[in-house]
C-alpha cells in the first residue's frame, strides 16, 4: 500500500511539473522573469550563506531555460546569469575561483545556447520540437492500429523498428467500409530513424488514399503520389490487401513487396500468394495486377516486411518458409497474439520488421 500511494504521490508530481512546462512555453516573457528572479534569490542565498548555498545553485536557472525559454531570451538569462555569479564570487571575504567557477558557468551556457539555437531554427522553443516528433510518432502508432471487425474475424499487427528505435521503415495503414476491409504495409527504403521522416509523410498520404479510391487505384495513385515527391534514390514496397468480410475473397497486391502467405485450415498447407508488381516511385504508369483467393473459417493470411523473411545470409525464399515454421507453431492456439511472437521470433535485429495477421476465425 506504501508503494503504491508513493508511486501515485510521484505520477501526480510529474503531471503537475509537465504542465507548469507547457504553460511557461506558451508565455515566455513570464518564464524569463521567473528564471531571472530565482537566479537573483540563489545569487543573494549564496552571498548569504557560502557555506549553504554554493553558487554553483545558479546552473539550474540556465538548465531550467534550455527547456522553456527561446533563443533570445536564454542567451540575456545566460549573460545575466554570469555577471551575477561574478559579482557574488568578487563580493565574498573569503578568496574564491572566480576564474574557473564563471568559465565553466559560461561553458554550460554556451551548450544550452547551442542546443537552442538549433530548435530555434525550426521555429520551436524548448524541448517543443522533441515533443512534436514524440506526437507524429504517436500519430504514426495510432494509424497502424487495425480497424474493429466483425466478430468472425481477428486481425493483429506488430511492428519492431531496428536498433529498438521508436521510429521504423515499416508502417501499416487500414481501413474498413462497405463490409470491405482494406489494409496496405508498407516498407519505405532505409531503416529505423533515418527512414522515419519518410514514413511518416507516406503514411498520412497513403492513410488518406486507402478506402477513398478504388481497390485497383490504391497503389498506382500512391505511385504517383510517391514520384510527386521528387525523391533521388528512395523508394517504398507496399503489400496491399482487401478482404470482403462477408465472403472471404479477398485479392493481394504488390508493389516489390514480398509475397502474402496463405494458412489453409482445411488442407493444413501454406500457400504464397505472389502478385508481382515493381518498387513504388520508380516507374511512371506501372501495373499491379492482383491475386485472388478466398480465406474459409480457420484460414488466415499473412503480410510481412522483408525484415521479415530477408538477411545477408538468407534469401526471401528460405526466410518464407522459415517464417511459415514460426507460425505453424501457432495454429494450436488460433494465431491469437501470434504478430508479436512472430517479429520477435522471425524479425532481423539489423532492419525494420513488421507482420500483419488476418484469420477467420473457424467459429462463425
Amino acid at each position: 500500500m506504501i508503494r503504491s500511494g508513493g508511486r501515485a504521490l510521484v505520477h501526480r508530481v510529474g503531471r503537475r511539473v509537465v504542465a507548469l512546462v507547457r504553460r511557461a512555453r506558451r508565455i515566455h516573457p513570464l518564464a524569463f522573469f521567473a528564471l531571472l528572479s530565482c537566479s537573483l534569490v540563489v545569487a543573494a542565498a549564496s552571498a548569504s550563506w557560502p557555506m549553504h548555498v554554493p553558487a554553483s545553485a545558479l546552473v539550474i536557472p540556465l538548465l531550467l531555460g534550455g527547456l522553456v525559454l527561446g533563443f533570445r531570451q536564454l542567451v540575456v538569462l545566460t549573460l545575466l546569469t554570469l555577471m551575477i555569479a561574478s559579482f557574488v564570487l568578487v563580493s565574498r571575504d573569503q578568496p574564491t575561483p572566480t576564474t574557473g567557477f564563471v568559465l565553466v558557468l559560461g561553458v554550460v551556457g554556451w551548450i544550452v545556447i547551442a542546443g537552442a539555437k538549433v530548435r530555434n531554427q525550426l521555429g520551436v522553443p524548448g524541448t517543443r520540437g522533441e515533443s512534436m516528433l514524440m506526437e507524429l510518432r504517436d500519430t504514426l502508432t495510432a494509424q497502424g492500429e487495425l480497424p474493429p471487425l466483425p466478430g468472425s474475424w481477428r486481425a493483429e499487427v506488430a511492428i519492431r523498428s531496428a536498433g529498438r528505435s521508436k521510429f521504423s521503415g515499416d508502417f501499416v495503414v487500414s481501413t474498413t467500409r462497405d463490409h470491405m476491409l482494406e489494409v496496405a504495409l508498407v516498407d519505405v527504403s532505409g531503416k529505423g530513424v533515418d527512414a522515419g521522416t519518410r514514413a511518416l509523410l507516406l503514411s498520412g498520404a497513403f492513410g488518406g488514399l486507402l478506402g477513398v479510391v478504388p481497390v485497383e487505384e490504391f497503389l498506382p495513385s500512391a505511385n504517383r503520389y510517391l514520384r510527386r515527391q521528387d525523391w533521388e534514390d528512395d523508394f517504398a514496397t507496399v503489400v496491399h490487401l482487401a478482404i470482403d468480410l462477408r465472403t472471404g475473397d479477398f485479392a493481394v497486391r504488390t508493389a516489390g513487396h514480398p509475397p502474402a502467405i496463405q494458412f489453409d485450415a482445411w488442407s493444413g498447407r501454406w500457400q504464397t500468394r505472389d502478385a508481382d508488381g515493381p518498387l513504388l516511385g520508380l516507374m511512371e504508369a506501372p501495373e499491379f495486377e492482383p491475386n485472388h483467393g478466398v480465406l474459409k473459417p480457420g484460414d488466415a493470411l499473412f503480410l510481412y516486411s522483408d525484415g521479415m523473411v530477408e538477411t545477408p545470409l538468407r534469401d526471401i525464399g528460405r526466410g518464407t518458409d522459415r517464417l511459415a515454421g514460426h507460425a505453424e507453431r501457432l495454429v494450436g492456439q488460433g494465431f491469437e497474439g501470434g504478430a508479436d511472437v512472430l517479429v520477435k521470433a522471425a524479425g532481423g535485429p539489423g532492419d525494420d520488421s513488421a507482420i500483419v495477421i488476418v484469420h477467420r476465425l473457424g467459429h462463425g
